[in-house]
């Protein structure tokens, strides 16, 4: 199994006692479950669902989470991992409620998608509400614009708003392939509406489409009119809706100025959601997928400071002990969405599914699942 054998999780859970009893330090551990069988009662509750059922662990999840899973991935890798695996009624995501439901829309109706806390969401994701983008669009269409006008959707949104992209002759994106997907857009209309990380977008727009900042505008769902002009809507390229990550957008160019003059020789590796004035003082950018992969594949001896969630810094720098790998941001940030799936609530959720108790489960309304499909299948198309 992916989680490893007994043994190996007691003496995890043993670690993880003898660090309890020193206190949290000041490089993040999180303290040791309560409960001392937690780990016989997790290996135990996965044993009997069997290959009934798959476990899905992003990368920003704990490592008491992560070694129960059976594939790793970023959110898309994982929805897709769970479509590909028809046989696995169970699908247990740990993760946080966007990705259960783009699991849910991938996959077949024989299959059900389980989220161990339902308190686990994303605060970018309701930063972007079904009700506010239809009022955006509808004061697109007074302008004339919307016809000219075409929605790209970052992955890290709710199903509703997937749904409006694909009505709307949209299609989603990932960090990954955001460079595609806008221009994709750009090729089919004038104007790309972005949702809903403004960074991500507007560091696409200026790094890799030849755009400038002022070719980029942000709408404000709080403010009349989004806050801006008719003018400004005319002329921009880019319209971005103002959301962001409340950990990606934590990091500042201060932080990147302070490690290169703590740590000589160091790069600093970010994620494209970062503010703009840290992505351009980075040495590389890139998605989850790409920060681990350029960690891995360099020198030993390297230095690399990353600005990215913190349970995959601390992860990459374990796997990696040939190199230097430090938080860019001095101070500790876990996703604390994220981090709500614990191993109790995957406990818990495990033996209740083994004893035929089906909870938690997470399902996408018939209409708002085939427009989604249709955004997602289309970023699949992308040439």
């Amino acid at each position: 199994m992916a989680f490893g054998n007994l043994s190996d999780l007691l003496l995890l859970g043993r670690e993880s006692d003898l660090r309890s009893e020193r206190g949290v330090s000041c490089d993040g551990e999180l303290p040791a479950s309560s409960e001392p069988g937690l780990i016989e009662r997790a290996v135990k509750a996965r044993a009997a669902l069997g290959d009934r059922a798959m476990i899905l662990g992003h990368h920003y999840q704990r490592d008491e989470v992560i070694s129960f899973a059976d594939i790793t991935g970023d959110s898309f890798k994982l929805a897709q991992a769970a479509a590909s695996n028809p046989e696995a009624e169970l699908i247990i995501f740990c993760g946080v409620h966007f990705m259960a439901e783009s699991a849910d829309i991938l996959t077949s109706q024989t299959q059900k998608v389980i989220l161990p806390d339902l308190a686990a969401g994303c605060s970018m994701a309701d930063m972007a509400g079904a009700q506010q983008v239809a009022e955006a669009w509808a004061y697109f269409q007074k302008l004339g614009i919307a016809t000219r006008t075409i929605p790209i959707t970052y992955m890290n949104s709710t199903a509703a708003i997937k749904s409006f992209t694909g009505e709307n002759g949209g299609a989603v994106c990932t960090s990954s392939n955001a460079q595609r997907a806008m221009r994709w857009a750009l090729e089919r209309g004038e104007k790309i509406f972005f949702l809903p990380d403004q960074h991500l977008g507007r560091n696409t727009a200026i790094l890799h489409l030849g755009l400038t900042a002022d070719d980029c505008v942000v709408w404000n769902p709080w403010k009349p009119q989004g806050g801006l002009t008719d003018q400004e809507l005319l002329d921009a390229k880019v319209i971005l809706w103002r959301g962001h990550c409340s950990v990606h957008g934590r990091f500042t160019r201060q932080n990147v100025d302070e490690v290169r003059a703590k740590l000589a020789g160091v790069q600093v590796l970010v994620h494209p959601e970062c503010k703009n004035e840290v992505v351009m003082a980075a040495d590389v950018v890139g998605s989850t997928e790409t920060i681990i992969k350029t960690v891995s594949d360099s020198p030993a001896g390297s230095k690399w400071a990353i600005g990215t969630e913190l349970n995959l810094v601390q992860r990459l720098a374990r796997s990696n002990p040939d190199k230097e790998i430090v938080f860019l941001d001095k101070t500790v940030c876990y996703c604390s969405t994220m981090n709500r799936i614990d191993l109790p609530h995957l406990v818990w959720a495990m033996e209740n599914l083994a004893a035929g108790r089906l909870l938690n489960q997470i399902t996408v309304e018939e209409r708002t699942a085939n427009f989604a499909r249709v955004a997602l299948e289309r970023m699949l198309a992308l040439p």
